[in-house]
C-alpha cells in the first residue's frame, strides 16, 4: 500500500502550486470593458489600463478619477470517467485484478463578489501622470466541495493495492464498496497591482507612455482527503498553505491619434515572480517525507506573469457612433510555471475583440462587445488543479452622463467556454485508463463612476 499512497501523495504536492483558485482575471478592470470589451484605443479615464498613452488625449485638463466595483462568479467543472479496481478473477490459474467503471460529476464553483479598483490621472498640457490600483489577477475562492477525480482516483488504487498484501493473513480486500472517500478542496489568489506612469504628447497626433506596476501575490489552498471503513482512515491526507509572492512589470504603450481615427499599442513586459510557502498543516505518512521536501516553509514555486502586446485601433463612423477591434498576445510559453508546465503549451494565448458604441442622447450611451480567446492547449498542460478551456465572450451595457464632470458605467459579461476532454491510459497514475472532461462558465457583473474636477 505505501508504494501507491505515495504517489496519491506526491500528486497532492506537486499539483497544488498550480491549483487556480477561480482565475477570475479580466483583460480590464473598468466596467468600460464588460460593456464593450473592446478599449486598447480609449482615451477616456479607464486608458490608465488598457491604453495608458491615450491619457494624453483626455478632452480637459485637470484631474480624473473613476472608482469600480465589479462581481465574478465562475464555475469549474469535471466529468470524470475512469476505471478502478473492484475484486480478483482468475487469469490463467492465477487471481488477477477486476476492474469496473467509475463516474463521477466534480463541480467547482468560484466567486469574488467584490473586486475593486481605482484610475487616476492628472493631465496638465503635454503631460499626464496616472495610475491605478486594482486585482488584476486571481480575484477569487475556488472550492470543490466533493474532491478532484486526481486525488480521488489515487486514493482507490492505493487502498485496493495495499489490501492485496494482507489477504493471505486473512484480511478483507478492500474495494470501493467497503469504504467511503470524503475530500475537499478549496483556492484562492489573488493579485493586487499598483501601476504608476508618465504619458507624454510628442505632437498633435502622438504620445508615448513609459511607467510600472507592482503586482502582490497572496494565496492559499486547504484540502483533506479520507478514506474511511468504518472507524478505520485508509489514507489520510491534509494540506493547508499560504502563498506570498510580488514581481515588478514595465509598461510602455504609444498612441497614435488621426481625427476619427485613433491607433493606441500598449507592451507590458513578462513579470518574474516567485511564489513562497508557508505551510500551516501537512499530514502524510513518514514514508513520503522526502516528497515533501520541496514543499516545505520558504520553498519558491515559479509564477510569472507573461509578456503581454494590446494593439486597437477604434474609428468614429458617426459623431454618435463608434467602434474598436483589437488584438492580444500573451507569450505564456516563455513565462515560468510551476513544474515548467508552460512547455507543454503549443503557442502563447491569442485575443481577439471587437466593441461598438452609439450616444443614444446627450446622455446615454450604449455598447456590446464580443472576445475571442484561443490557448494553445494540450493534454499535457490540463490538470484536475489547473485547466483553461479556449472561449468566446459577450458584453453589454452603458455609460450614463450625470454631469459634465461625471458619469456611470455599468457593464455585464458572459463567457461561454469549449469542453476540453482529455482521455488517458494511465489516468493520475493508476495504471488504468480514463477520460475527463473539463468544463467552465464566467459572468461579471460591473459599476463604476468616472469624476472630472
Amino acid at each position: 500500500m505505501r508504494k501507491f499512497s505515495l504517489i496519491g501523495i506526491a500528486m497532492l504536492i506537486v499539483s497544488i502550486p498550480t491549483f487556480a483558485g477561480g482565475l477570475l482575471t479580466n483583460t480590464n478592470q473598468h466596467p468600460a470593458f464588460l460593456r464593450m470589451l473592446s478599449r486598447g484605443a480609449t482615451t477616456e479615464i479607464d486608458a490608465a489600463l488598457s491604453n495608458p498613452a491615450g491619457l494624453a488625449f483626455l478632452p480637459k485638463d485637470g484631474f480624473h478619477v473613476s472608482l469600480s466595483i465589479q462581481s465574478a462568479f465562475q464555475t469549474r467543472n469535471i466529468d470524470a470517467d475512469f476505471l478502478t479496481y473492484n475484486g480478483l478473477a482468475m487469469v490463467d490459474g492465477k487471481p488477477a485484478p477486476t476492474t469496473a467503471p467509475f463516474k463521477k460529476y466534480y463541480e467547482g464553483k468560484a466567486a469574488a463578489p467584490v473586486i475593486p479598483s481605482i484610475f487616476a490621472a492628472y493631465k496638465k498640457g503635454d503631460w499626464t501622470i496616472s495610475g491605478f490600483f486594482a486585482i488584476t489577477g486571481g480575484g477569487g475562492k475556488a472550492s470543490f466541495d466533493d474532491g478532484l477525480p486526481l486525488f480521488e482516483s489515487a486514493a482507490m488504487a492505493s487502498i485496493f493495492q495495499g489490501s492485496l498484501k494482507g489477504l493471505a493473513a486473512g484480511k478483507p480486500l478492500m474495494t470501493p464498496d467497503k469504504y467511503k472517500i470524503n475530500s475537499a478542496m478549496d483556492g484562492r489568489q489573488y493579485i493586487y497591482s499598483a501601476q504608476l506612469g508618465l504619458t507624454y504628447k510628442i505632437n498633435d497626433w502622438l504620445s508615448a507612455f513609459a511607467g510600472g506596476r507592482m503586482n502582490y501575490f497572496t494565496g492559499g489552498y486547504e484540502g483533506f482527503l479520507d478514506a474511511k471503513a468504518g472507524d478505520t482512515n485508509l489514507l489520510p491526507l491534509a494540506l493547508d498553505c499560504d502563498q506570498t509572492g510580488w514581481g515588478l512589470t514595465p509598461v510602455i504603450g504609444v498612441d497614435m491619434k488621426w481625427n476619427k481615427l485613433n491607433f493606441g499599442a500598449k507592451y507590458e513586459f513578462k513579470t518574474n515572480m516567485n511564489i513562497e510557502n508557508k505551510i500551516n498543516k501537512l499530514d502524510y505518512p513518514d514514508e513520503a517525507e522526502a516528497l515533501v521536501a520541496g514543499y516545505k516553509n520558504g520553498v519558491n514555486t515559479p509564477n510569472d506573469i507573461p509578456s503581454m502586446l494590446s494593439v486597437a485601433v477604434a474609428y468614429e463612423f458617426l459623431p454618435v457612433l463608434r467602434a474598436s477591434v483589437e488584438y492580444h498576445f500573451y507569450d505564456d510559453k516563455n513565462a515560468g510555471m510551476a513544474g515548467d508546465k508552460q512547455k507543454y503549451l503549443t503557442k502563447g494565448t491569442n485575443e481577439y475583440l471587437a466593441g461598438i458604441e452609439w450616444d443614444v442622447t446627450k446622455h446615454l450611451t450604449l455598447s456590446c462587445g464580443g472576445q475571442i480567446t484561443d490557448y494553445g492547449l494540450s493534454d499535457n498542460f490540463q490538470s484536475d488543479t489547473s485547466f483553461s478551456c479556449d472561449s468566446y465572450t459577450l458584453g453589454f451595457g452603458a455609460k450614463v452622463k450625470l454631469t459634465e464632470r461625471a458619469a456611470i458605467n455599468v457593464g455585464y459579461m458572459w463567457t461561454t467556454y469549449e469542453d476540453y476532454t482529455k482521455a488517458s491510459q494511465n489516468y493520475n497514475g493508476t495504471g488504468l485508463s480514463g477520460t475527463n472532461v473539463y468544463s467552465r462558465t464566467n459572468k461579471v457583473f460591473g459599476l463604476s463612476i468616472d469624476y472630472r474636477f
